[in-house]
């Protein structure tokens, strides 16, 4: 609470232009603003502020500072006013995009609590299981499954992926169960066949170590829908996410292998163009899927409702 006094009477200062003046605007005496500003010199070790009898000037550190005091002021107040009562509400477009299948399970039902919310702002949702480039193609926010490339976009983590090798009963029955990831090469594995997805194969963990391999297969395909249909009818291993295969699993319809390979999770994260300046109605929609999928009791009772 210090600090952020000390760069409040800076910040009012500098604008004002004396201290009688900031003092006055916020009913104290010029000697605690003085207080204040001596403080904050000495915290940081350089001189802000040059001080006379007839007037006040920035130094060149101090003129520096005050432009990033003032924007994280306004961030401050931005964020106050997007959670108290009655505060600034959400209004505009917001273009989203993401994984198809993913997207119709997880990302299409939060859209109607959205709006019940924030009845000011229209939502334009895209499902698409390529890469979409948000920047170029005006998209706000992304919803992206798995390994995040590097790049200048900004993520937040919103909760964990799982991935587990899977297989009908009638798939293990007749081909045998895989003891070890290796074991895979012997078996029909149903892979993706997309640029975009699982570059670098199935991962798993073999004696601590993260490895990655490409198993073999007579079926790919670029829809993750089909894979797992293709699955469930006794065609083959495949390599899916624990929010796809979950329900089915208990169910009985599938059955997972290689658990104790399983590799470590990786995350589902909303990526956006950048942080500083982010829209009212981008921030709200993030805290709702931040909220709504990074509590364990929404993934269970997803799985228990899975057809």
């Amino acid at each position: 609470m210090d600090k952020l006094k000390q760069i409040e009477s800076f910040v009012s200062v500098a604008g004002k232009g004396s201290l009688t003046a900031a003092a006055h605007a916020e009913g104290v005496a010029p000697a605690v603003i003085g207080r204040r500003i001596d403080a904050l010199e000495e915290r940081l070790g350089v001189k802000l502020l040059l001080r006379t009898t007839r007037r006040i000037t920035l130094t060149h550190e101090g003129s520096a500072f005050l432009d990033d005091c003032q924007r994280i002021l306004a961030d401050l107040g931005n964020a106050e006013a997007s959670v108290s009562a009655g505060g600034v509400k959400a209004s505009g477009y917001l273009r989203i995009t993401a994984p198809a299948g993913f997207g119709r399970r997880h990302v299409a039902p939060m859209v109607p609590r959205y709006l019940a919310q924030h009845p000011d702002v229209h939502v334009s949702l895209n499902l698409s299981d390529r890469v979409v480039d948000i920047v170029n193609e005006g998209f706000d926010c992304a919803v992206r499954v798995g390994d995040l490339p590097d790049s200048s976009l900004v993520s937040v983590r919103l909760a964990d992926n799982r991935r587990l090798c899977v297989a009908a009963p009638s798939y293990l029955q007749r081909a045998g169960t895989p003891k070890t990831p290796a074991d895979l090469q012997r078996h029909e594995c149903l892979t993706l066949s997309s640029d975009a997805s699982q570059t670098r194969g199935w991962a798993f963990s073999v004696d601590g170590a993260l490895t990655h391999l490409r198993p073999n297969g007579r079926l790919d395909c670029s829809d993750g829908q089909v894979l797992h249909d293709w699955c469930a009818q006794g065609l083959g291993i495949a390599w899916r996410s624990t929010w796809e295969v979950d329900g089915e699993i208990a169910q009985g319809r599938l059955v997972s292998v290689l658990d104790e390979h399983a590799a470590p999770p990786n995350g589902i994260f909303a990526v956006f163009p950048q942080r500083k300046h982010l829209p009212l109605r981008v921030r709200l929609w993030i805290d709702l899927l931040k909220q709504s999928w990074g509590d364990e009791r929404y993934w269970s009772q997803a799985a228990s409702a899975a057809p």
